[in-house]
């Protein structure tokens, strides 16, 4: 939200008093509390009045400074709160110097300008200068209408680029842009969202997270161009300012605070297959298109049935349409047989013309309006209502729902939805309803994966949701939402998940030839590719569906292939979920995420690294040309074997089997050639593919791979060193059968290592 008029003026009809000298600092049992008045003070009749604004520094982990800052004190907060993972007997420590109060946590400091100077605050680590604010950056604001902002201005260096702030779908790099933290069902193709959060990322080696469930306004160098600003309503603003160095230290500190993803089943992996969304269906159509891919011999992980198993206008009552599907039950059990999991598609919305409305009526359990009668809507539904999720006995009903169709066999859930809740709802815990509108799907999906969770166990439970906010990352999967069948909407979903891998998330998936429209062939066998070298990958629809043999027989090979080089490369990815879950550093990487000090990367998001040594670069035209770029040493297309030496662009053209996957320089990849589906330990019989076996020369290097995605599925550590030619890998288990490939030699291991001669 902008507040000015240009640079000197404040906007018309606002009023705007600045933090402009600093009053006094004192040192509490917590951290350092500040006043800072808003004129300035030269005798003690200047003191009368106000504002005078309250800044307090604390620490909840080391590297990470949080602050209060507040105009009136006394304001009352309903709610909701961010969960945040926070250490009260953090140490810290404080110095009185020259320059001002230094507020210390591990290597950040904070640093408050002398009692009757200017009002400055700057944050510094080690000989690094991050951030500050001045004169004019914090102050409050009274609207025309009397509403009352809140707003700070951080500084924004020359050459300093701004990457997350959730998903979002336009420019990657949020530099002159306005960011709105609301989610809306907004699509993929404009300034709204799914996944508002307000954190951000520099590449100056530090982040800000603004914790406030509601409406937080970003300026991104777009209000004053060398300011990052943020502003919400009310007199109290909290942020976080978090250290790095690097910006994966950065995602570190912040999933540590916010939370990180849990462990995912091997199968969630897989393909999933989907009826789509507005086509009709029955039993006899999955059968169909089940069926259809064994014949093809396309491996499935998956079978995801959307809305229409439930009964027209019923949604979402979580009753299968028994006019379509006669014995779900039974349908499932043969689908587990086959080796699918299987999905069913809900949301938090009731219609009126379910008895499930009745219920959750009677007994209290939806939204109610001021007056006491129940919250309803005719969108999407007729006279739907809204779950109360702040309600247990509502949560403990809903998942009860849910469990009797887990009863039936049903595997996990399509969360959909739960970004449309009316912002004058009342709610059973008295939450503010503006603070509850992008918090509510915090608690649909939690509930959600938590029954999940209890009846399947850690390591099983799994959604595919598309709303979120901060720490929804403690509930994966998301996808991308409803984007168009086009190129230029494949871009749009990569940017898109890119900035939400740059948010603390850490899998994204997204709809496979697109959702609205009908893709073309080529496009859907473009978007195969892209799909299948995702964390997450799913065939999904609108009114149309799309399984391959719908596009033609080529879709169908296309498929195949990349859903096998997908089970292949499980043992890899397996490596970068551990990553995930420990280190909160995603899967799916923005290129400047992993090379931050490479120029040449900082607008880059048309491609992306999987894992810390797969660079993928997806196609995005129809005549299968790719402008795309390799960083610094000699890269390798694992599909091609083509060399290509970096740091350089390349102008290159692609078949359908083929597109840039390129292995970074040293990089030792685990692969089962030959897998077709998700089940067994995936270290037996696996190939160590070596790539460029030069750039390991120096030291040995020590990379450990995982036998599953379980906690418990234990390890196997290889140790490997190259010298004068010879490249020799052993590993801690000698019973292990495994292999190395390094250029054109392959060789068996032996008693658990393997020593080969490397021209």
């Amino acid at each position: 939200m902008k507040f000015s008029d240009g640079y000197w003026r404040v906007r018309q009809g606002f009023s705007a008093a600045w933090a402009r000298q600093t009053h006094d600092v004192a040192v509490t049992g917590t951290g350092l509390t500040a006043h800072a008045s808003s004129n300035l003070v030269e005798d003690r009749g200047d003191t009368l009045g106000g504002p005078v604004f309250t800044i307090t520094l604390s620490t909840p982990a080391e590297g990470v400074i949080k602050v209060v800052e507040e105009h009136f004190r006394g304001a009352a907060d309903h709610g909701p709160y961010f969960t945040l993972n926070v250490d009260d007997e953090t140490p810290f420590s404080v110095e009185r110097r020259e320059d001002g109060m230094v507020f210390r946590s591990g290597d950040l400091e904070a640093v408050i300008s002398p009692e009757g100077e200017v009002w400055s605050m700057s944050f510094r680590s080690g000989d690094r200068d991050l951030t500050g604010t001045a004169y004019k950056g914090l102050g409050a604001y009274t609207g025309p209408d009397g509403t009352h902002y809140m707003r700070e201005q951080l500084r924004l260096s020359v050459g300093e680029h701004a990457y997350g702030f959730g998903e979002r779908f336009g420019h990657f790099v949020k530099n002159g842009q306005t960011v709105e933290m609301w989610n809306s069902d907004a699509g993929t193709s404009s300034d709204a969202v799914y996944k508002a959060i307000p954190f951000y990322w520099t590449d100056r080696g530090y982040g800000v997270f603004v914790n406030h469930a509601e409406d937080v306004s970003f300026e991104v160098g777009s209000e004053t161009v060398g300011k990052i600003q943020f502003s919400t309503k009310g007199h109290r603003l909290e942020y976080y300012v978090i250290d790095g160095p690097e910006p994966k230290d950065v995602l570190r500190r912040y999933t540590a605070l916010t939370g990180r993803v849990p462990r995912l089943p091997a199968w969630s992996y897989g393909l999933w297959l989907t009826t789509s969304f507005l086509t009709d269906y029955d039993d006899e159509t999955v059968a169909g298109f089940v069926d259809g891919m064994a014949e093809r011999e396309i491996p499935l992980s998956v079978f995801h049935y959307d809305c229409f198993w439930l009964k027209e206008y019923h949604f979402c009552e979580l009753e299968w349409d028994g006019d379509m599907f006669r014995d779900p039950e039974r349908t499932i059990a043969e689908q587990h047989r086959k080796g699918l999991r299987v999905c069913v598609w809900i949301n938090p919305y009731v219609s009126s013309l379910s008895p499930m409305f009745d219920e959750a009526k009677e007994r209290g359990y939806l939204l109610r309006q001021a007056d006491g009668g129940v919250c309803e809507t005719d969108f999407w539904q007729p006279g739907m209502g809204f779950v109360d999720f702040t309600k247990p006995e509502a949560c403990a009903w809903y998942a009860a729902k849910l469990e009797r169709l887990m009863d039936m066999g049903v595997d996990c859930f399509k969360t959909d939805f739960g970004e449309s809740v009316p912002v004058d709802a009342v709610y059973e815990n008295g939450s503010d309803p503006v603070k509850m509108h992008n918090y509510y799907t915090q608690m649909y999906n939690k509930t959600v994966f938590d029954v999940l969770e209890r009846r399947r166990g850690k390591g099983e439970a799994v959604l595919f949701a598309r709303s979120a906010t901060v720490g929804g990352q403690r509930f994966p999967v998301h996808w991308g939402g409803d984007c168009e069948s086009s190129y230029d909407a494949m871009a749009e979903s990569l940017r898109g998940g890119l900035s939400l891998m740059s948010s603390g998330f850490s899998y994204w998936a997204h709809d496979i030839g697109g959702f609205e429209g009908n893709p073309s062939p080529d496009l859907y066998k473009r978007w195969v590719q892209f799909g299948l070298l995702s964390t997450h990958s799913r065939l999904h629809g609108s009114h149309s569906v799309r399984v391959p043999w719908a596009f033609d027989e080529e879709s169908c090979d296309v498929l195949r292939t990349f859903v096998n080089l997908k089970l292949s490369l499980l043992p890899y990815l397996a490596k970068g979920s551990d990553q995930a879950t420990c280190e909160g550093v995603p899967l799916m990487r923005p290129m400047v995420l992993e090379f931050p000090h490479d120029p040449a990367v900082t607008y880059l998001d048309r491609q992306y690294m999987l894992g810390d040594d797969l660079l993928v670069a997806p196609v995005f035209s129809s005549d299968g040309v790719v402008d795309y770029y390799v960083p610094s040493g000699t890269w390798t297309n694992i599909l091609t074997g083509e060399k290509i030496e970096g740091a350089r662009w390349v102008h290159e053209g692609f078949d359908y089997f083929s597109l840039p996957l390129l292995a970074r320089p040293g990089a030792i990849i685990p692969m089962q050639v030959g897998r077709h589906d998700t089940e067994g330990d995936l270290l037996n019989d696996c190939v160590l593919k070596v790539y460029e076996p030069q750039a390991l020369t120096g030291t040995d290097r020590v990379v450990q791979f995982r036998r599953g995605f379980g906690e418990d599925d234990g390890a196997v550590t290889f140790t490997v060193s190259y010298t004068d030619g010879m490249l020799s890998i052993a590993a801690d288990d000698p019973t292990l059968c495994w292999s190395v490939e390094c250029e054109d030699i392959t060789a068996q291991a032996v008693d658990g290592a393997v020593r080969v001669t490397v021209a």
